[in-house]
């Protein structure tokens, strides 16, 4: 965006950078300068719900994190980051944790994003980096496949590179994605993996494998080609759904040229398999020979604002920066050498999102919990136990643009910054390190995280910085040598131009905006193979609960809702959740349009107008998820790989509320 300060603040789009399609913004984009101004803004701290001074909130929660670490050790408080942080927030959060507080307990809520890609990648390619090549290369295509994903209302502006391929979408809802699509693949919720193999089956049973390219570039095919036996067509409808005549189009449309792409997003990822889901399109992908091709490929579709950066720099539970792994030796070396610590210092992997708030007040689990940019009263599943750990905590502290859900109920909240009034660096979903530069002063009484962080971590004996630049300078040499190297990237490029690709490992290094071209990020260069094979969901419709739920996003809003839920034309355009259900499902349950509908789970209940529509299967039921009482239903299942928890699907029961 560029932003214009003038008597009113104004937005426009940005030209100048390739994926932005000459110039795009959806209507989060146009509307986002009110909450700048509409007087939803936190402008001083709170302490139990009081208004205190900066100081006395900033000694009050160091003393009590000193007092619960002396008790209980430095596990006992944790930290639980975001996708949306920059990547300096990300970083020094990271290191906060580590250094400051001595804990393992950190994690973010990219976990609950795209952690089952990010592994998927990481076993086949050596590297996760969500699109391994330009947005714009996507117009080139002749067919895309989209993999639950619903990018005509998550993000409007990138179906601007779909406008030339056909397009085939798998998606158990005829979303306005799946509308606009040449061919609609419409399985039953929890069975992507299952559709995934009886492509890949045809793709060998008709004799479409690229041989040479699977001979010449990748390993292990023999073993996934013996799996796939049982996969024939005819078994995989009867699991999904999806006729096999819409399989064979699929694959042959796919294999009848080289110039094709497979992207998968949340839908196919928020599973407990969602590992082996993504890992199974990345197979057929591999199949058809187009990973690390020009023209060609394999991508996730990253859903938040810096859900590429958020993930590379330490916030993660087995991580550090530069996305390498915490239980590397050689890692833990590098980057205590730039801390200035003993490597033996760090500590070692945390539990992962779900895990750390479901131990929050249990016996040996954390005490106290830090949250920066993120909401798990509304975001986490089973959200009613997410309630009932934070109620059990000593000290719940959150730094946020608004009052939150979950800052409502903290002992102390932070008035932080938002993306106009500060400065600081984002990753795209294409891998490209943009600077975000500050355009508007922010309120009286409001300070940066960066500032929050480092006042605490004085407190506590050590010296961070402050200021965005410094720290990225800080970021690159951590960074440098790893996975995700930006040792070669600085403010003066990325100020100088539309971005630069990572890996950058030297000042003059181009970037990398097709790293797989030449060779993969494995140890030999290959891409793998890794052999998968189908589960149910974790939990199944039964006579108690007979439908299955999924869950995902309406247009105008955004996560979970804490900031577009306070922009008025947002709130017009969608006021409230609802409960869409087939006509026939209607009809049998006695359901009318508006009428309030109560969905239960064995985790709990919500109520919500119903909306009939015959997108949605007759065995299933939709609501969106950016409200507070969805997530009380869904399934904290965990991807035993990612600990992605199973968002998607789960077994219900729909009732017309008396």
């Amino acid at each position: 965006m560029e932003i214009g300060t003038g008597r009113e603040i104004t937005i426009t789009p940005r030209t100048d950078v390739p994926a932005n399609a000459s110039g795009a913004l959806c209507q989060k984009g146009w509307t986002a300068a009110e909450l700048l101004t509409n007087g939803s803004r936190l402008t001083t701290p709170l302490l139990h719900g009081e208004p205190v001074a900066w100081e006395a909130a900033l000694d009050h929660v160091a003393a009590r994190l000193s007092e619960i670490r002396a008790e209980h050790g430095p596990d006992a408080v944790a930290v639980f980051g975001g996708g949306g942080l920059t990547n300096e927030k990300a970083y020094t959060l990271g290191k906060f944790a580590r250094v400051a507080l001595g804990t393992s307990q950190i994690d973010y809520n990219g976990r609950f994003c795209m952690s089952s890609a990010a592994a998927a990648s990481i076993r086949a390619f050596g590297m996760d980096r969500g699109l391994p090549f330009p947005v714009t290369d996507l117009a080139g295509a002749d067919v895309v496949l989209l993999a639950g994903a619903n990018v005509a209302e998550t993000m409007p502006p990138f179906v601007r590179h779909l406008e030339g391929p056909r397009t085939i979408v798998v998606d158990p809802r005829r979303t306005p994605t799946a509308r606009r699509a040449w061919l609609h693949l419409q399985p039953a919720p929890g069975t992507d993996l299952a559709l995934a193999l009886g492509l890949l089956h045809l793709v060998v049973a008709e004799g479409l494998v690229d041989e040479a390219y699977v001979a010449g570039r990748t390993s292990g095919f023999e073993e996934v080609r013996t799996s796939l036996a049982s996969w024939w067509p005819e078994r995989v409808e009867r699991i999904t759904g999806v006729p096999v005549y819409r399989m064979r189009q699929a694959v042959r449309a796919l294999a009848a040229t080289g110039r094709a792409y497979v992207l998968t997003g949340r839908g196919v990822e928020q599973h407990a398999k969602g590992t082996d889901t993504v890992t199974a399109f990345v197979n057929l992908a591999l199949a058809l020979g187009l990973p690390g091709r020009h023209g060609s490929g394999y991508g996730c579709l990253t859903g938040q604002g810096n859900g590429q950066g958020g993930r590379e720099h330490g916030q993660k539970a087995d991580q550090l920066p530069g996305y390498r792994r915490i239980d590397d030796p050689a890692a833990r070396a590098h980057v205590a050498g730039v801390w200035g610590v003993a490597p033996e210092s760090l500590p070692g992997p945390g539990r992962s999102a779900y895990e750390l708030l479901d131990a929050l007040g249990t016996p040996g689990g954390p005490r106290a919990l830090l949250v920066f940019g993120s909401n798990p009263l509304v975001s986490a599943p089973a959200s009613e136990r997410v309630a009932g750990r934070l109620a059990d905590l000593d000290l719940l502290v959150v730094c946020d643009v608004v009052l939150s859900e979950t800052a409502a109920r903290a002992d102390v909240v932070f008035p932080v910054t938002q993306w106009a009034e500060e400065t600081g660096t984002m990753t795209n979903l294409e891998g490209r390190v943009l600077l975000r530069r500050r355009a508007v002063e922010p309120p009286d009484g409001v300070r940066s995280d960066l500032e929050v962080i480092a006042e605490l971590a004085a407190r506590l004996g050590h010296r961070f910085p402050s200021r965005p630049r410094e720290v990225f300078d800080e970021l690159r040499r951590a960074s440098a040598g790893g996975a995700a190297d930006y040792s070669g990237i600085t403010y003066e490029r990325v100020e100088a131009g539309p971005g630069v690709f990572w890996p950058c490992p030297e000042p003059d290094h181009p970037g990398t905006p097709r790293p797989f071209l030449d060779r993969f990020a494995t140890p030999d260069g290959r891409a793998r193979f890794v052999p998968v094979g189908h589960r149910p969901p974790a939990e199944e419709p039964d006579e108690d609960y007979p439908l299955h739920l999924t869950t995902g996003r309406v247009l105008a809003h955004y996560q979970s809702g804490a900031q577009t839920r306070r922009i008025a034309p947002l709130v017009r355009a969608a006021p409230e959740p609802f409960v869409e259900l087939h006509p026939d499902l209607a009809e049998r349950l006695g359901i009318r349009p508006g009428d309030v509908v109560r969905v239960s789970s064995r985790r709990g209940e919500d109520r919500a107008p119903a909306r009939i529509s015959d997108a949605v299967r007759r065995d299933t039921v939709f609501m969106p998820f950016h409200w507070e009482g969805v997530n009380r239903l869904t399934n904290p299942a965990l991807d035993p790989m990612s600990r992605m928890p199973e968002f998607k699907v789960c077994a219900v029961r729909v009732e017309r509320d008396s």
